[in-house]
């Protein structure tokens, strides 16, 4: 196999490419023979690219450098200058290729990640096309990674799956979501569908509401070029958690099939009630930060980041109160919540089951009983938690709310695998399990755009405000508390 990372002297190679797959080397999960190499429009040796990925190793891996296994790793790095203007431009990167494989003895299976600006990947993928470097037989294997955003809007995004469609077939695209490979996440189907105490409960007879919380708690950073034309809703709600959403609420799937478990993930975003007109006046909210305190040192709001417009219109934060029409879901409300400059990064879901009845112990009124919540934590603390009712230690009957708490440090202990270590092993074994598939991303789209032009008619210069370190604006307060409930508390 040769991985052939298109960006490869970028952020995203440095940051998380290159040490996920130098910690997979660790692992022994790397096939035998491989080659991974980085392309670029810089004119880079492959002593000075395997330096660059023994930076981002040394500073981002979740292991120490390890002496041995470098001088292994380093072996399978090279660098390779390509630009994409112009006709024929990847043929030098087919001749190299060539050579690597050969000296490697590796049969020119390849897998092409797209470690670029989403504006990159139509233009790329022609190049890919005009060199003809993608069999769609699979013989040799080629396949295709590549990062979220698949376009801005609906159009967009099959503008992008058009384009890709016409070069690979579906089978061979793997659209990558980082937010799928946290272990966590992957354990959601094992909690639901391998334990009989908690599946009955997932339905409207049982559970009064569900919340997902992903709190970020950076600022904009350098990323506002970026930002600026996305926004909370494209960033994060559209792929990260609607995702998470169809993971908690789809139907239990009949094999552990890639397609049949993404058919099911996809009957879930299907049945999302549409949210169109004054409608998402009501149940949408949108919000900026404003100057705050970040560990009690003050920082700027969104609109003083530099690269960011003074004008800004584009949401830092965004609640939402979500329904899924079918027989499982219906009536259950569904809280969404992300932002930027929280107080903290965290990321869970809730559960949130219905109260017991009024009578016994939970017959007082000014002392009602805590109702049980199963919590899901995504990061930082992975794991779960389960909070019941017990009975204080004494003579007289006293109820507590105690947690059955399950972390994934304590009782597997080391580090769990990184998201894009994961991932990376499922494209290189060829299961898209954990991949979005077309119709999954475009039915994102198609749900999330009466929001997009409902905001693009508004005409006000101004959002709600919450200043950084606050939990948002108060009408996402508002927004759930109009509904007699609260946000959990993280």
């Amino acid at each position: 196999m040769t991985i052939v990372i298109f960006g490869g002297n970028g952020d995203l190679a440095h940051r998380k490419l290159l040490p996920a797959l130098y910690n997979l080397h660790v692992d022994g999960l790397l096939p035998p023979r491989i080659a991974i190499a980085g392309v670029g429009r810089k004119d880079t040796p492959d002593a000075a690219y395997r330096e660059f990925a023994k930076d981002g190793i040394t500073k981002f891996s979740r292991r120490p450098i390890d002496e041995q296994a470098w001088q292994t790793f380093a072996a399978m790095l090279f660098f390779v200058k390509a630009s994409l203007d112009g006709e024929q431009v990847l043929a030098p990167l087919g001749a190299r290729l060539d050579i690597i494989e050969h000296e490697r003895g590796l049969p020119g299976d390849r897998i092409y990640y797209f470690a670029l600006p989403p504006a990159l990947f139509v233009p790329t993928v022609k190049q890919l096309d005009r060199a003809r470097f993608v069999n769609r037989t699979g013989d040799p294997v080629a396949r295709l990674i590549v990062e979220k955003p698949i376009g801005r809007d609906l159009d967009s995004a099959r503008a992008v799956n058009d384009a890709i469609a016409g070069v690979f077939d579906e089978r061979q695209i793997y659209r990558i979501d980082h937010y799928l490979g946290k272990e966590t996440v992957q354990n959601i189907l094992v909690m639901r569908f391998a334990n009989s105490i908690f599946e009955p409960l997932f339905n409207q007879k049982y559970v009064d509401h569900v919340q997902i919380t992903v709190a970020e708690e950076e600022g904009v950073g350098t990323r506002a070029g970026y930002y600026e034309q996305a926004g909370a809703l494209r960033d994060m709600v559209q792929n990260h958690m609607l995702q998470l959403v169809a993971l908690v609420a789809m139907e239990p799937p009949h094999a552990l099939d890639a397609d049949v478990i993404r058919d099911e993930k996809l009957e879930v975003l299907e049945s999302l009630r549409p949210i169109e007109g004054a409608a998402i006046d009501a149940n949408v909210v949108r919000a900026q930060y404003a100057a705050g305190f970040d560990l009690g040192k003050p920082v700027p709001g969104y609109r003083e980041e530099q690269g960011v417009d003074p004008c800004s219109r584009t949401e830092t934060f965004v609640a939402l109160q979500i329904f899924i029409d079918n027989w499982r879901w219906a009536g259950v409300p569904f809280f969404l919540r992300t932002g930027k400059r929280l107080p903290k990064r965290a990321s869970e879901i809730s559960v949130h089951l219905k109260e017991v009845p009024p009578i016994l112990f939970n017959a007082n009124p000014a002392a009602r009983l805590d109702p049980n919540v199963l919590s899901v934590r995504i990061q930082p603390d992975e794991g779960f938690s389960l909070g019941i009712s017990s009975k204080l230690p004494g003579p007289h009957v006293r109820v507590y709310p105690v947690k059955m708490d399950f972390h994934y440090g304590s009782t597997f202990g080391g580090s769990s695998p990184e998201a894009y270590e994961r991932l990376l092993l499922d494209v290189i074994a060829g299961d898209p399990t954990l991949f979005m598939r077309r119709d999954a991303v475009e039915a994102a789209w198609r749900w999330v755009m009466p929001i997009l032009e409902r905001w693009a008619e508004t005409t006000t210069d101004s959002l709600p405000a919450y200043p950084a370190g606050d939990w948002g604006p108060v009408e996402a307060g508002q927004l759930v508390e109009s509904t007699g409930r609260r946000w959990r508390a993280l």
